[in-house]
């Protein structure tokens, strides 16, 4: 049997499911409060697909019959007992429903739970997640565990997320509707959206140059529905001495004005923050259409003259200044990171400290290997454990030269829709539209 653990998250085939037959899955309590399990089906957009597909005591059929309660207890109990088990077959739900998340709600705070276990079973019981008082603190709801789609495959996610305001917050999270008379239903009030100039039109106007960049970026941008977002864009720079070819081949000026278009898309002042690192970080300022051009010779005296320190490899430390900068700017919508590396990567450890702690926060990180090796832990963050979400994805090409500039930005935007979606779904993304 395998153990789940919080953030952890796996492809069910690893764990020794097959999503093509039902599967059971089984809530075992020991609670003096009265608590709540619902299901919730939601679309590709993180939304309820719609009331009915709200799976709870009440409702406990979803309209396809794919999703049951075949079972529940809502009393409180001094011993542990199944409270709920739902029933679901994956393989015959209709292909617009991209996840379900299993939701524990009450009237109280959640901490006075003693435990609670969830089993997956097939058969015999293949997964177990564990919760003590501990991992709820105060909050009346929690998203417990998702099972997803992702490239085709479904996975499960223990996300173990607190979610404040209760069960209707949580509905209107989703997009159900909630009573009025509800205590905890909270006014809504949907602002207008002001339609974004064309990318294309605003680089005709400011940087002719990159025209040709912005039309294949809005092709990517338009087909995952990107081209409304708000977000902020960083840039991370790889400057240590195994950079240098890069540098003077002007392959990293090209990285600039390729990922350009995407902040003047997403972010509404159209720049981009930017950092070097070695041994040391170093915040170089923002990227914008008035000073994009030759930024890479001449900011901050030019890339030979950046104050890095030894020209060594640590990721680790400007990750963290990069997170540190974005925590006092006060994260109000999402993030993108692009990180370019030539590898050499070596502090492991303090990666992954790092990352797992900024998985809590509204960031995406993209890490790109440009032209070298020994990419270490950045080839293996995708399926890292103990984050609440997977917040980064990792390619690597030999040269720019050797991909189109449309592939490029399919792969740079591969996996930052999902992410969205999903910080969205467990509350760590709020803005960005």
């Amino acid at each position: 049997m395998n153990h789940l653990t919080v953030g952890q998250r796996s492809p069910l085939s690893n764990l020794a499911i097959d999503d093509t037959a039902p599967i059971t899955l089984k809530f075992i309590r020991q609670s003096p409060i009265e608590m709540d399990i619902s299901c919730f089906a939601l679309d590709a957009a993180g939304k309820l697909i719609n009331d009915d597909y709200m799976v709870f005591y009440n409702q406990p059929t979803s309209p396809c019959g794919q999703i049951k309660l075949t079972h529940y207890e809502s009393q409180p109990t001094v011993s542990k007992g199944i409270q709920a088990e739902f029933e679901v077959n994956l393989s015959k739900l209709a292909t617009n429903i991209d996840s379900l998340f299993f939701v524990l709600s009450a009237d109280t705070p959640l901490n006075q739970i003693q435990s609670l276990e969830i089993g997956i079973w097939q058969q015999s019981q293949k997964v177990q997640a564990e919760y003590q008082a501990a991992d709820f603190a105060q909050q009346q709801a929690s998203m417990l565990m998702q099972l997803y789609r992702k490239s085709g495959v479904w996975r499960v996610s223990n996300v173990a997320q607190g979610f404040n305001g209760g069960l209707a917050a949580i509905v209107q999270h989703f997009g159900g509707d909630v009573e009025e008379s509800s205590p905890q239903a909270a006014a809504v009030t949907a602002a207008p959206v002001k339609a974004k100039p064309s990318l294309e039109k605003v680089m005709l106007d400011k940087a002719p140059k990159l025209v040709n960049l912005a039309k294949k970026a809005t092709i990517s941008l338009e087909k995952r529905q990107l081209q409304q977002l708000t977000a902020k864009v960083a840039l991370v720079l790889d400057a240590s001495g195994s950079m240098n070819r890069q540098y003077k081949k002007g392959r990293v000026q090209e990285v600039v004005n390729r990922i350009l278009p995407l902040a003047v898309s997403f972010d509404d002042d159209q720049a981009l923050d930017c950092w070097a690192f070695a041994r040391d970080p170093q915040y170089l300022g923002e990227i914008g259409l008035s000073n994009y051009d030759g930024f890479i010779d001449n900011a901050h005296g030019g890339w030979r003259k950046w104050a890095l320190g030894p020209r060594i490899n640590n990721e680790a430390e400007v990750m963290k200044a990069v997170t540190e900068f974005y925590q006092k700017d006060g994260l109000d919508v999402p993030i993108y990171v692009l990180f370019i590396s030539d590898g050499g990567v070596n502090d492991n450890r303090g990666i992954t400290r790092v990352m797992t702690e900024a998985a809590k926060l509204p960031i995406f990180w993209q890490f790109v290997g440009l032209g070298g090796r020994g990419y270490g832990i950045l080839k293996k963050l995708d399926d890292m454990e103990g984050r609440v979400i997977d917040n980064c994805d990792f390619f690597e090409l030999d040269d720019l030269d050797d991909i189109s500039e449309e592939a490029l930005y399919e792969n740079m935007l591969e996996e930052f829709p999902m992410w969205l979606k999903e910080a969205k779904q467990l509350g760590i993304v709020t803005g960005g539209n």
